[in-house]
């Protein structure tokens, strides 16, 4: 009773290496074109947080006739920084406040494009996001 021992068809060491490479080098090629798609992707999120620091600052506003410097004190709660553990690639903060006037911003705490430069975002009482540094 002998038995064949029947081969699988399989790839070498090799060949995987090969292919593995060849995929490293497409990814190399194709990285830089994505990058502003990237960092476009991740600035959603500063215009979505200063929307929810506007509304906030309004609703403020409407209660004490005055805009207030203080995140706490308008009820706004920052997500946490991914240096925090979270999920945020921006901080946040009021840095003007006013009866009259307020202006927020939001900074990148990663540079997303690696150039150096990181992202940053204001939004004012006209309640429009602007993005004061690109990325």
């Amino acid at each position: 009773m002998t038995q064949r021992i029947k081969k699988l068809p399989s790839f070498n060491l090799q060949e995987t290496l090969i292919v593995l490479a060849i995929i490293g080098i497409l990814l190399l090629i194709a990285l830089p074109n994505l990058m502003p798609l990237i960092t476009k992707a991740k600035s959603v999120e500063a215009q979505t947080q200063l929307k929810a620091i506007y509304n906030a600052e309004r609703q403020y506003f409407y209660m004490y006739s005055k805009y207030s410097v203080d995140l706490d004190e308008i009820d706004f709660e920052a997500p946490r920084t991914v240096k925090e553990d979270g999920t945020a690639n921006y901080t946040y903060e009021v840095i003007q406040a006013t009866n009259n006037e307020f202006k927020a911003r939001a900074t990148a705490i990663t540079d997303f494009n690696g150039n150096g430069v990181f992202n940053v975002w204001e939004i004012d009482q006209s309640g429009n996001p602007k993005e004061v540094t690109d990325d």
